[in-house]
């Protein structure tokens, strides 16, 4: 008997829980008062539904847990690291594996080794962690989006892809300042959009003609491997690992968060081809972050990633969790809430800028949505706009051509009535929309201002009575 079921149910059993705590209205008001209305300084505990990243936040599996009691503590040479090292060459075929405790820390480390103030760094667009490390060293983080990128109504299989034709005339005359080509997926700054392999295949070929090292920002690899799956003609019969295994081989290295789609709660990369560079980075990783074999990390976060690269690239996990992200999209659109459209991979993208339109881009539609969103239903999202983006190096204001909020969903925690709680709140805030009211920055540090920011409501209140 053939009958195929339209229910996506979650594909895991739920075997440890966490309590939420309830609040109500006038606790959370009282909350981001004092937060001084910064959703990243609340506690945590007054959150009910926290979208605020999938960065670390997912539930590890029983996989991962036994994995973890395996783990080798030996500060050098560590069975968990030769584990860790052989998934991550399994997929990315990198002859260098560099652990590092997050992200940001290969970044670091990369941009230490290769970016000087004469520096230019393509992508289709940084986020803010990679821009900050690229500005830290006082180059410039260019990005180079497809036009449909800023159109956030248009409707585009990969509106992650980056700008060939302006990579190529960027390559064609500023060769000498360019010390990589980076391209991130999905494009998390552009509405959590995929890149095709038809792009990836393209930005290689240019990097390669002007024999510059082409790199991955690869903290959401698998997730752009099952759009690539479902939307790239002749991929459909592919399965998301020889996907992501070619993705790789067009690439001379990729930094990674595994606290994405590594599936586990810390912990990250740096892989390369070159010897000689990734010599100058093993070097700063003894001086920054630890002997080779550990990189910042215990031996059981190695093994516990080891097994979430591996889970990540599940067909099952991604079907369930790229259509828990289409639903809530499907259920915005049907009630007139602008998003980001087609849905990203990771996170639903409100288009703050077009659906608070009474608000100035000078008082940050994005930041007062995400705080109204917090008051209202508890919900803690974060803006992706003029206050993440907006600081230039010089200390000058420019306004972001996108106002979004992101609800970025970690990965196996909450269910499908969560999702319905989130869809509700939505729902009612656009009832009372046109009541929010703008912010203004009160206190600000000059780099990442968006973490620890001080603000205030334009008029003393957030949303009007």
């Amino acid at each position: 008997m053939a009958f195929e079921f339209k229910t996506i149910i979650e594909p895991f059993r739920i075997k440890t829980v966490e309590p939420i705590r309830q609040t109500t209205p006038a606790q959370r008001e009282a909350a981001i008062r004092a937060a001084h209305y910064n959703v990243f300084q609340l506690r945590a505990e007054d959150v009910l539904i926290d979208l605020l990243t999938d960065s670390g936040t997912g539930a590890m599996s029983v996989y991962q847990w036994a994995g973890m009691m395996r783990g080798d503590e030996s500060y050098a040479g560590a069975r968990s690291f030769y584990t860790f090292q052989a998934v991550v060459q399994e997929i990315t075929s990198f002859k260098h594996v560099i652990p590092t405790h997050q992200g940001r820390a290969a970044e670091h480390i990369l941009t230490q080794a290769t970016v000087t103030d004469t520096s230019i760094v393509p992508n289709n667009t940084h986020f803010d962690t990679t821009r900050a490390n690229i500005e830290m060293r006082r180059g410039l983080a260019l990005n180079l989006p497809i036009p449909e990128g800023h159109e956030p109504a248009t409707l585009h299989p990969f509106k992650g892809n980056m700008d060939l034709a302006a990579l190529a005339r960027t390559l064609e005359t500023q060769r000498e300042h360019i010390p990589f080509v980076m391209i991130t997926v999905t494009n998390n700054s552009e509405g959590g959009q995929p890149v095709s392999m038809a792009n990836i295949r393209g930005a290689s070929e240019l990097c390669r003609k002007h024999g510059v090292p082409f790199l991955i920002d690869a903290c959401r690899f698998a997730e752009n491997a099952w759009f690539i799956k479902m939307r790239e003609p002749g991929y459909a019969d592919k399965t998301p690992m020889e996907i992501a295994q070619e993705m790789f081989r067009l690439a001379d290295g990729c930094t990674m968060s595994a606290k994405k789609d590594g599936m586990a709660n810390i912990g990250g990369f740096l892989a390369l081809n070159d010897d000689a560079l990734a010599l100058r980075c093993r070097n700063a990783l003894v001086v920054t972050e630890g002997f080779p074999t550990y990189g910042g990390l215990a031996g059981y976060d190695l093994e516990a990633i080891a097994v979430g690269l591996k889970e990540a690239l599940d067909e099952d996990y991604l079907r369930y969790r790229i259509r828990t992200v289409e639903y809530l999209s499907e259920r915005m659109t049907a009630a007139g809430i602008p998003t980001v459209r087609p849905a990203g991979g990771h996170a639903l993208y409100l288009d703050a800028k077009s659906w608070l339109s009474h608000i100035p881009q000078s008082q940050y539609p994005g930041w007062a949505l995400s705080n109204a969103l917090f008051v209202v239903g508890g919900v803690r999202a974060c803006e992706i706009g003029s206050v993440m983006f907006g600081l230039q190096p010089d200390g000058t204001e420019k306004f972001s051509d996108l106002e979004l909020v992101r609800l970025a969903f970690p990965r196996r925690v909450y269910t499908q009535s969560h999702m319905d709680y989130v869809c509700e709140v939505l729902l009612y805030l656009n009832t009372v929309a046109t009541k929010i009211r703008g912010i203004r920055i009160v206190e600000q540090p000059p780099v990442l201002r968006h973490f620890t920011a001080k603000f205030e409501p334009v008029g003393g209140v957030l949303i009007e009575a």
